[in-house]
């Protein structure tokens, strides 16, 4: 190569993942300063009345959501689509049938998570995996490079393109006016299904399919249909729910709802040094979700291999099941007989609470507490912040947190060692990051606090709590 072919090679841009990598040296101190910051809820708006309302609205009336913008879709086709997606679910397909939908977990060969995802088996030979986008990638990496007889197609997020039209609406109504808006929707009462099953209804004279299931804690379901649907369904859900005391949700307050449930929604997906795995980071584009994602919080570390997760840290330990073969079985059932960290809630004491927002009024510029923006303070992709024993010592990671008006308190999800994991232990978040912060446009010059946080159960609410026995049992 000339010496002008190779400037001209070593200037062009990043075009994978694997060159992005190769480029920035170490990957925790890329992805600590990317810039790219909190990823944003495309299309909702923040709020419609005020996001307090929005959050009682899925505890006491009802509470409608607009799923259609901040998700990905990808649609797996062909008579070798089931075999493929067990072959990288860590979870049980038996009885696993056309009208349900389960969450599916996909891990390495390492038995660390690179994602999950809501799958619907829609019909024979045809599925849908609904999430972030770093399962369903893996999903279509695997169906591209195998001899799979699958074909995929891809729906992705709206954030690239906000105006570009989706294949599907998707929209849910949680709250214990739920039902009834439903049955007034449909000019009946609802099929019954099962939980996590689904049953199609007619809403504004369009077939729309409806899925039982329960985000909130409480009773409700998802509904969706072609998107050129979405705007005359909708339109009948509001008009129809002014009886039930309906509230439209904005994204402030939809982010909060995860905390509530305790479902943990950013994980940073364990791709990013196994040698085996080049050939994935070389298929995933320079522009991805695991190339653009940034790293926040006050747990810091060199080595990417310390914030990987396994299926115990996020609580997905009692759908792991070894009844058939899949990617990361083997070291899997080395580590499910080793202990496990456990997924709790932790409740911030008040007191340190305020003090944080204290610090805006009583300290300099620099070295006030990191900002805590409510209802919930997300500056990067994937949040990870120390817990410490009341002594200092480390025993977990808290994940995402954010306010309750439902609950009244600041809450965080996190994953800690068993003997810290009993309800009414008492621990220590460290908020901030280490040195002044990273130089994350999200995150001002700042200094690290401790917050005190007692442990809770997940979910926190005592209503998802009752919801979760009723429908398992």
């Amino acid at each position: 190569m000339s010496l002008q072919g190779s400037m001209m090679e070593k200037s062009r841009p990043a075009r994978s993942l694997q060159e992005v990598l190769d480029a920035v040296g170490n990957v925790v101190a890329f992805l600590y300063n990317n810039p790219t910051g909190a990823r944003p809820f495309p299309v909702v708006p923040p709020e419609f009345t005020n996001w307090r309302d929005e959050q009682h609205a899925w505890r006491e009336t009802v509470a409608l959501f607009d799923l259609s913008h901040h998700m990905s879709d990808l649609y797996v086709y062909g008579p070798d689509a089931f075999a493929l997606l067990e072959h990288l679910a860590i979870n049980s397909f038996r009885n696993f049938r056309p009208g349900m939908a389960k969450q599916f977990v996909a891990c390495t060969k390492e038995g660390y998570v690179v994602g999950d995802a809501v799958l619907f088996y829609l019909e024979a030979q045809t599925f849908q995996l609904v999430g972030r986008p770093s399962a369903l990638k893996w999903v279509q990496y695997h169906g591209e490079a195998g001899r799979w007889r699958v074909r995929c197609e891809r729906d992705d997020w709206s954030l690239a393109d906000p105006h570009r039209p989706r294949k599907v609406y998707r929209y849910q109504l949680q709250g214990p006016n739920a039902p009834a808006l439903l049955e007034k929707l449909n000019g009946g009462p609802l099929p019954h299904v099962k939980f996590f099953q689904m049953t199609w209804i007619t809403v504004a004279g369009r077939r729309v399919m409806f899925l039982h299931h329960g985000m909130a804690g409480v009773a409700g379901g998802e509904l969706f249909g072609p998107w050129e649907d979405g705007p005359a369904v909708r339109g009948a859900i509001v008009e129809a729910g002014r009886e039930f005391g309906l509230r439209q949700v904005g994204s402030r307050a939809y982010a909060t709802n995860a905390l509530e449930s305790g479902w943990i929604s950013g994980v940073v997906p364990a791709i990013y040094v196994d040698e085996e795995l080049r050939a994935y980071r070389e298929w995933l584009p320079a522009t991805s979700y695991e190339a653009t994602g940034s790293l926040g919080g006050s747990f810091y570390s060199r080595y990417i291999e310390d914030y990987y997760l396994t299926p115990w840290d996020l609580g997905y330990g009692h759908i792991l099941k070894f009844d058939h073969d899949f990617v990361g079985r083997e070291a899997l059932e080395v580590k499910a007989q080793q202990p496990h960290r456990r997924k709790v809630t932790l409740v911030w004491d008040p007191r340190d609470v305020a003090a944080v927002f204290e610090t805006l009024f009583t300290r300099p510029k620099g070295q006030r507490a990191k900002y805590l923006d409510l209802p919930v303070p997300r500056y990067s992709m994937w949040q990870y912040d120390r817990v410490e024993s009341p002594d200092g010592r480390m025993v977990g990671i808290s994940t995402s947190c954010g306010y309750s008006s439902n609950e009244g308190a600041m809450l965080s999800l996190a994953m800690v060692e068993p003997e810290y994991s009993e309800p009414g232990t008492r621990v220590v978040v460290i908020w901030g990051e280490e040195g002044g912060g990273s130089r994350k446009p999200s995150v001002e010059r700042h200094a690290q606090v401790e917050i005190r946080a007692t442990v809770a159960p997940v979910p926190y609410s005592e209503a998802a709590r009752r919801y979760r026995q009723a429908v398992s049992g």
